[in-house]
């Protein structure tokens, strides 16, 4: 633990609040250790109990983490630091791959307008989710074979996938989550409490054998990308779907699927869902990634009491997402401008990874990219890969973010690149994975 700080405090609210702030000052970096329970009660001049229920809290709040003989420790990612602080700084001038985000030349939310026709004002108590918005949503998933009887709107993806969490799971809970995967959900588990049990991934989706020992280990949820995987591009192929529902159907022993469909329209995939697999399970599909991140909706369809949690939380919360949101997705769903640039952005995104993947393989380098505006490439060591890139003028995602326990790699993102660029940046990434351990330029 850094020399500079020492934790205070007489309570375990106090105590745990200290360490919090120290987080948040940059005090207690990633990582950083606190000390023994009894050392620390010693210090303190406190009973070890307190000490202890101050740890507890801490871990709750996706702050620390027992670490085995590493001891108790600060989180890669505490989940009461602000992300900006977790990012990566990118010089002046260098291109910025790192961030996930789409081609906002290519996002429909751009020229959108919400609709002329007057519509009666939305009032307390009227129902959460437009006639409209039901209707579009139950015929989209109906067609993708997704059982569309209960749905429910949230706030995006990640709102969605919490809420559906939080409907059945407590703290301490175990869930199996990709490895790597989506940062934000790793960081969701964290702050709810929740133990993650890493299942890892390749072109076709999670491994059978890393569910099925998931499955043995009691975890209470399975969250799963479906297509566009984040970060490996991964996309469920119809054998590895039904084999997973399968074995999902054979434990069902009141085990939450949640499905991520976070990149419909553009994901560059077909879709070969879990969705009714189980007795409680939910299917979110966000309409932010395709259309505009700004657009904070996400349609949520589940087994019938999964949808009312979800409704009978939403009510004690913000109560609905606004009928001025659901109005405006279904005004884009429904315009054929908006349809052609979402094709565009497919076509252009797949272009990229294909193009990129190709690029990479000619220089002997390992590259995933099936499906989303992400490429995977595994590397010796992230750091000195993504030093190197941004030496060269190049800023991609470090993996260390996604990851739990599978081997390095970093993310490019791929949305807004050109032909020109696939070439120069194949070259960098080459020399950042082939060029370990020689001096940088």
């Amino acid at each position: 633990m850094p020399v500079q700080y020492r934790i205070e405090g007489t309570g375990a609210e106090s105590i745990a609040a200290n360490v919090e702030e120290a987080i948040s000052q940059g005090a207690l970096a990633p990582g950083a250790t606190l000390p023994p329970i009894r050392e620390a009660a010693a210090q303190l001049g406190v009973n070890p109990n307190t000490v202890a229920a101050a740890y507890r809290l801490l871990r709750d709040r996706g702050a620390i983490e027992t670490a085995g003989r590493r001891g108790t420790r600060v989180r890669d990612r505490p989940a009461i630091t602000p992300r900006s602080l977790l990012g990566l700084e990118v010089p002046e001038g260098a291109r910025d791959l790192s961030t996930g985000n789409p081609d906002p030349a290519l996002l429909p939310i751009g020229g959108a307008r919400l609709p002329d026709s007057p519509r009666s004002p939305v009032l307390y108590g009227d129902a959460a989710m437009s006639d409209e918005l039901a209707a579009h949503a139950r015929a989209a998933l109906t067609a993708d074979a997704v059982p569309a009887d209960y749905l429910a709107v949230t706030s995006g993806a990640l709102d969605g996938i919490e809420r559906a969490l939080t409907a059945h799971l407590r703290p301490g809970d175990r869930v199996a989550i990709e490895d790597p995967g989506w940062a934000n959900v790793l960081d969701l588990l964290a702050a709810l409490g929740l133990s993650a049990e890493p299942v890892r991934v390749d072109d076709d989706g999670p491994l059978i054998l890393d569910m099925a020992r998931a499955l043995r280990r009691g975890v209470r949820a399975v969250v799963v990308t479906s297509r566009a995987q984040n970060p490996t591009g991964a996309a469920l192929s119809a054998d590895r779907a039904g084999t997973l529902r399968g074995l999902l159907a054979a434990r069902d022993d009141d085990v939450l699927v949640v499905e991520d469909d976070h990149c419909a329209g553009i994901a560059g995939a077909p879709l070969h869902t879990l969705a009714g697999s189980t007795r409680r399970w939910a299917f979110v599909r966000s309409v932010s990634k395709a259309y505009g991140p700004d657009l904070r909706l996400a349609v949520l369809a589940g087994d019938r009491r999964t949808v009312e949690r979800v409704h009978g939380r939403l009510r004690l919360g913000p109560g609905w997402v606004s009928h001025l949101l659901q109005d405006l997705a279904v005004s884009l769903w429904s315009d054929d401008a908006a349809t052609h640039l979402i094709r565009t952005a497919e076509e252009q995104y797949a272009s990229n990874r294909t193009r990129l993947c190709a690029a990479l393989a000619e220089r002997d380098v390992t590259a995933h990219g099936r499906s989303g505006l992400n490429v995977w490439i595994p590397v010796p060591d992230e750091a000195v890969a993504i030093t190197r890139l941004l030496n060269a003028g190049w800023a991609a995602a470090q993996g260390t973010r996604f990851r739990i326990g599978s081997p390095p790699g970093i993310r490019v993102t791929v949305a807004d690149l050109s032909t020109d660029d696939i070439d120069p940046l194949a070259d960098v990434i080459a020399e950042a994975v082939h060029g370990i351990g020689r001096p940088s330029v």
